[in-house]
């Protein structure tokens, strides 16, 4: 048995998104806790680890828009994740060499592997931050940020599968629309949350006891509520639709159905 090595200070007893995520994706940076609390959802929400490869397939999309037609050069990611296989500064380097990413996550694991997130190529720039996406003005004023990202110049705000561990939605709201505030016209915001608007109600309402008992800590929104995060904004391509159908590029009948993937997504641009 292959024993796991654990980063000095790091709680592993507590199961952690971040870590969980990686396990669904099929990534080695998880443990016992993480792999727990992603069985018991999976429990619920059989396909889930199809949900996360669908959510990280319109992240890769979304980026990819960004930097090919819309132009972008500067990327701010928070709620990063541990690194897998085309991170956000891999797929909008590709496209545009010279592109700044900066990533941010609350999770000190994170921070452990931030060396293969602060990869970059020559032109461009990378850089990681540890902060949580609930206090937006230490993230904006952060030294960090303001060294690598010039706010005069239109930003891509990415929020990915992030903000629905925000229980509250007014307050997610609140903080997607500080964020906003501080980009220029013609940033851009990319996101995804959790719903429960194509699960059948019995299974919803299993899914809504295990939140309430702590057991999962996701919070789903409805389409109305995830609309709210783009108001103001020219939403692209179909809008807010499941991530599998926010411009896919497989036919339709190959894609999975709203109620096997359970994600909202939507890219969004400030005018």
């Amino acid at each position: 048995m292959v024993e796991e090595t654990v980063p000095a200070g790091l709680d592993t007893t507590t199961a952690h998104p971040a870590r969980r995520y990686n396990y669904w994706l099929g990534g080695k940076d998880h443990f016992p806790a993480d792999r727990a609390s992603g069985d018991l959802i999976e429990s619920v929400h059989p396909t889930v680890r199809l949900s996360a490869l669908e959510n990280r397939a319109f992240l890769q999309r979304a980026v990819r828009f960004l930097a090919e037609e819309a132009r972008i050069g500067q990327f701010l990611d928070i709620g990063t994740g541990l690194p897998t296989a085309d991170n956000t500064h891999e797929v909008a380097q590709r496209r545009m060499p010279h592109a700044r990413i900066v990533y941010v996550d609350n999770d000190p694991m994170v921070s452990v592997h931030a060396r293969a997130l602060l990869t970059s190529t020559p032109e461009g720039r990378t850089r990681y931050i540890e902060a949580d996406l609930r206090d937006p003005a230490a993230i904006l004023t952060d030294p960090r940020l303001t060294e690598t990202l010039d706010l005069g110049r239109p930003v891509a705000l990415v929020l990915i599968a992030v903000l629905h561990f925000i229980e509250d939605h007014t307050e997610a709201r609140d903080v997607v629309r500080e964020l906003l505030a501080a980009l220029p016209s013609g940033s851009y915001l990319a996101a995804s949350n959790f719903t429960l608007d194509f699960t059948a109600p019995a299974k919803a309402a299993v899914a809504r006891d295990m939140i309430a008992r702590g057991r999962s800590d996701a919070h789903p929104r409805t389409k109305a509520q995830f609309s709210e995060y783009f108001a103001g904004l020219g939403l692209i391509g179909p809008g807010v639709v499941p991530v599998s159908e926010w411009l896919p590029e497989v036919p339709a009948h190959q894609r999975p159905s709203p109620e096997e993937i359970g994600i909202y997504g939507a890219v969004g641009r400030k005018p």
